[in-house]
């Protein structure tokens, strides 16, 4: 039943108007979360955690599988907001244009809330990396190995 409707109020793009505002979300937030996070690793183990990652117990390389976690989602949060923005009143909205809500919201209206979707990205960040890590250590699934400088740099240094 709705289909039809929406086909005959808005025509075809009525199914794909979000789909640019969605990738503008969704791209920069994914890529985000995984360099991030990966650099972020890197960063607490090199200046957070006292002792190398192999020295560490599983149950501490998880809290920084967590807290590594935390702080990608804040940047993924960060990155996304505008976007989400514009997607969710966009859902709300029939016939309206991303570049419309995006003129009407404004460069402080495609801020607004983004505290609110720090604490529940960051959270939500954090839980899919610490689960992904869990499986892999109860299942004693291979964990990448920390980076390390590549030889030909270190001999550079």
């Amino acid at each position: 039943e709705a289909a039809p409707k929406m086909y005959a109020e808005e025509g075809i793009w009525a199914f794909y108007k979000g789909v640019a505002p969605l990738w503008m979300r969704q791209i920069p937030y994914t890529m985000m979360k995984f360099a991030c996070f990966e650099r972020t690793v890197e960063a607490l183990y090199k200046y957070v955690v006292p002792k190398p990652r192999n020295e560490c117990s599983k149950g501490e390389q998880l809290v920084v599988t967590f807290v590594a976690g935390y702080i990608a989602g804040v940047f993924c949060a960060i990155v996304s907001h505008p976007a989400d923005s514009v997607v969710s009143v966009l859902n709300k909205e029939k016939g309206s244009t991303a570049l419309e809500v995006l003129k009407r919201l404004g460069p402080k209206g495609v801020w607004k809330g983004l505290t609110a979707r720090i604490i529940m990205i960051g959270t939500l960040t954090a839980l899919q990396w610490f689960i992904y890590d869990s499986v892999k250590v109860y299942f004693r699934l291979p964990r990448p190995p920390p980076p390390e400088m590549p030889e030909s740099l270190k001999k550079k240094l």
